[in-house]
């Protein structure tokens, strides 16, 4: 245990930077530990506070501009990249438009303390044409702020925590293996839970290529188009004879949905 402290003290700056960087990414791994735990080293003496600071926004701003630079070039669709790499892809994605809905730029100086949103906000910022200069402004301020409270917390308690530390290490490369070990359960446990939902709408799924076909042979639908107000914007098109709403219009709005024929929803 001791090498592996050692480890971190000798290496805790590129440590840093690459698992901030991977969080931000998408990468199921939180980073708010290590911020914390390099607050902590901070405190002792064995880091720069400034350079983790430094280095944790740098992490978040290069992450982020990738993502934005996705959501600008490639619109709705980078969208599915992150239906591919986040545990919970969706409901990250649909509070993140709802963010932006109710709060606009500013959303980015707090996104990052909402968990899911870190990845989904600068996609979602890059997709409604908000300017480089603007985003850059806006979430290198949300992630300073982000990264101070959690290295400043480290810092504040470090006493505390080195305490703790000192206690794990004499449970050996045991403690390491048990955190390692939750961690791999929680991601598992996530893509299974996720994996089942998919699978359970797979029976109801229809492709576009099925509805344009039941449109051509004039089949009675009811088609429901449920995209997010911000997902209209950059592609304003809507099928013939599709009714609008929200999903959260659909309890109080139902009675505006036939039931005499099959109903089509999308969102995307």
């Amino acid at each position: 245990m001791s090498e592996t402290i050692d480890f971190v003290v000798r290496h805790g700056y590129a440590v840093l930077f690459v698992w901030v960087l991977a969080e931000q990414l998408g990468v199921p791994v939180p980073a708010v530990p290590i911020l914390i735990a390099a607050g902590a080293l901070a405190g002792d003496g064995k880091m720069s506070l400034a350079m983790a600071l430094l280095l944790a926004v740098c992490a978040a701003l290069a992450s982020d501009l990738v993502w934005y630079q996705f959501g600008r070039q490639k619109g709705a669709s980078v969208l599915s990249v992150l239906c591919r790499i986040a545990l919970e892809p969706d409901s990250c994605v649909r509070r993140a438009e709802g963010l932006f809905e109710r709060h606009g730029a500013r959303s980015l100086l707090f996104a990052k303390f909402i968990p899911g949103l870190s990845t989904a906000a600068p996609p979602v910022a890059g997709m409604f044409g908000m300017s480089l200069r603007r985003f850059l402004q806006l979430d290198a301020a949300g992630s300073l702020l982000w990264a101070a409270t959690f290295v400043g917390a480290g810092y504040i308690f470090s006493h505390q925590l080195e305490a703790i530390a000192a206690y794990a290490t004499q449970f050996g490369t045991g403690m390491v293996v048990l955190v390692a070990l939750a961690l791999a359960a929680y991601v598992a446990l996530k893509f299974r839970e996720r994996r089942r939902f998919v699978r359970s709408l797979g029976a109801d799924r229809i492709t576009p290529q099925e509805l344009l076909s039941k449109m051509d042979a004039h089949e009675e639908l009811a088609i429901v188009d449920l995209r997010h107000p911000l997902d209209y914007l950059p592609d304003p098109r809507i099928l013939p004879g599709a009714i609008r709403m929200t999903p959260e219009q659909l309890e109080s709005r139902h009675n505006e949905i036939p039931r005499d024929r099959d109903i089509v929803l999308y969102c995307t």
